[in-house]
């Protein structure tokens, strides 16, 4: 069974969360899913996140791609959290690149190309950006 493992905050989920996921799922038999927790998203974005880590837990459990969720508590776990699922291949968006090639001694790592002009980023501004009535 080849083994996929992929990280994430997920929030305000979107299609181009589906497609990585489905991208990745498609390069194995077994999606392994970390959601980042709302400790580790404050500390890396400096912001929490809008949905909580349970909710994004369950988002990215109810869909049928994905095999298996776990909660990243720190960047810097991501080799023992690959080790511990025993993962063949790390897949990130591309945003990322080059940024865990250190883990090529222990399983394969792809980029993936993010789905154009959609980003939470992106969103959030675009919800801000609304008039109140």
């Amino acid at each position: 069974m080849r083994k996929i493992i992929t990280f994430g905050t997920f929030d305000v989920f979107h299609v181009g969360h589906v497609n990585i996921l489905e991208r990745a799922k498609a390069m194995g038999d077994y999606l392994i899913v970390g959601v980042s927790s709302d400790q580790l998203n404050m500390s890396k974005k400096g912001r929490n996140p809008i949905y909580s880590e349970d909710d994004r837990m369950h988002i990215i459990k109810a869909l049928s791609c994905v095999d298996e969720v776990f909660f990243e508590h720190s960047l810097e776990l991501k080799g023992q959290y690959i080790k511990q699922y025993d993962a063949d291949v790390l897949v990130m968006g591309n945003d990322w690149e080059g940024r865990f090639d250190e883990f090529k001694n222990i399983c394969e790592v792809k980029y993936f190309p993010r789905t154009p002009s959609i980003s939470t980023t992106e969103i959030i501004e675009v919800v801000k950006s609304i008039p109140n009535k």
